[in-house]
């Protein structure tokens, strides 16, 4: 920004000038123009010129609303007047004579009252720095508008951070679930009755104890994980994949959930060929995915039906898991929006749960490179596929 080429010290100046100019060589000749004319009119009246480089302050060149540059801009006294183009000088021969009367017109209006306002400044007092005053209204505004911004971020943040506690909450479920029917079974074992010796063999006893006792490390496992997610504010999937046995894993989840089928008198069918090569995954991170897509089966499916697993060696590359059950069915419109966050269909908006299962399956599936889908007749039940890798050695 260039000085003034007027210096009036201690005098008040009623216009005021504002010539925007850029760095193009091909207007350098008009700009010198237009301040040697500005120059010849020093002594008829005063007048105070800042010369703003438009590279150099944006704000303003945004703020007086600039089409073109050079624009020569007269700001004070009002009304706000623009000359710009080609022809400046010429528009300026014209003006000026005008402008001269204002300022004229001006001198007498503060000689005949007082302009004094609220704070004992006059209307020139406010003018004294405009520039600078239209420089820094606009570097607030800005400024307001990269802090609304980061605020906008730092919510969507506490949201995804809400959301993915909520998920880990749900999923607390299962295991815990599953815990508490080994504990009550050995309970029920061990409860004396009359005439009758414990219920439980040794080895079965020792079964649900290292059952229960590995679903408490995985309940402990989540703990610490929704522990991590509450002092930051996003949480990536920490996967650590290995050769894993999908088969194994798959008959593992099944009997976490053998109570909930007895209770619902559903009939569960596995279909695991011995075949079936080993994936390359992470064992929790899967074992989360079949919980929540065979949890999902047995609340949908009705007492009496039927709900199956089935591991397909689709390709060489992947190995294919479905579950499926005899339940309502999804309709053709929602299936692809039942993977959203928090996503919920209009069906089970009575019943208790989060709507983050499904969402959590798929993050899951797709960190390992895997795809996770559905097929769903409404009235004739859902099939849930998803895919690994195969384990290469």
């Amino acid at each position: 920004m260039g000085g003034s080429s007027t210096n009036f010290e201690g005098d008040r100046v009623p216009l005021k000038l504002l010539l925007f100019i850029d760095k193009r060589p091909t207007l350098a000749k008009q700009v010198r123009q237009i301040k040697q004319y500005l120059k010849t009119l020093e002594n008829e009246f005063q007048f105070q010129l800042e010369i703003v480089d438009i590279g150099e302050q944006p704000y303003l060149a945004e703020h007086y609303k600039l089409v073109a540059s050079p624009a020569l801009i007269k700001i004070a006294p009002p009304p706000q007047q623009m000359l710009a183009g080609s022809d400046i000088v010429s528009q300026l021969e014209r003006w000026w004579p005008k402008w001269q009367q204002e300022h004229q017109n001006y001198l007498n209006e503060i000689e005949s009252k007082d302009v004094l306002n609220d704070s004992g400044a006059t209307y020139y007092d406010d003018l004294d720095n405009p520039v600078s005053h239209s420089a820094e209204l606009m570097k607030l505004s800005d400024e307001i508008f990269r802090l609304n911004q980061a605020k906008e971020e730092l919510e969507a943040q506490l949201r995804f951070k809400e959301r993915i506690i909520a998920m880990m909450a749900h999923d607390l479920r299962n295991p815990l679930t599953a815990a508490s029917i080994a504990i009550e079974t050995l309970e029920l074992g061990y409860t004396p009755s009359q005439n009758h010796s414990p219920k439980l063999t040794p080895e079965l006893t020792v079964q649900l104890l290292t059952h229960a006792k590995t679903q408490i490390r995985a309940i402990n496992r989540m703990i610490t994980d929704i522990l991590k997610t509450a002092r930051g504010a996003t949480l990536e999937l920490q996967l650590h994949p290995q050769e894993l046995d999908l088969a194994e894993l798959c008959l593992e989840v099944a009997e976490i959930m053998q109570r909930r089928l007895q209770d619902k008198q559903l009939t569960l069918t596995t279909e695991l060929p011995k075949d079936l090569p080993t994936v390359y995954a992470d064992g929790n991170q899967i074992k989360r995915v079949l919980t929540n897509l065979l949890d999902n089966a047995i609340k949908y499916t009705p007492i009496g039906g039927s709900v199956s697993v089935v591991a397909l060696h689709r390709t060489t590359q992947k190995v294919q898991i479905s579950v499926t059950d005899t339940g309502p069915g999804i309709p053709s419109e929602n299936r692809d929006k039942i993977f959203e966050e928090s996503y919920r269909l209009q069906r089970d908006s009575a019943q208790e749960g989060y709507g983050l299962g499904l969402a959590l399956c798929q993050r899951i599936v797709r960190a390992h490179y895997g795809q996770i889908w559905v097929d769903s007749v409404p009235g004739e039940g859902s099939s849930f596929y998803f895919t690994l890798p195969v384990f290469r050695a």
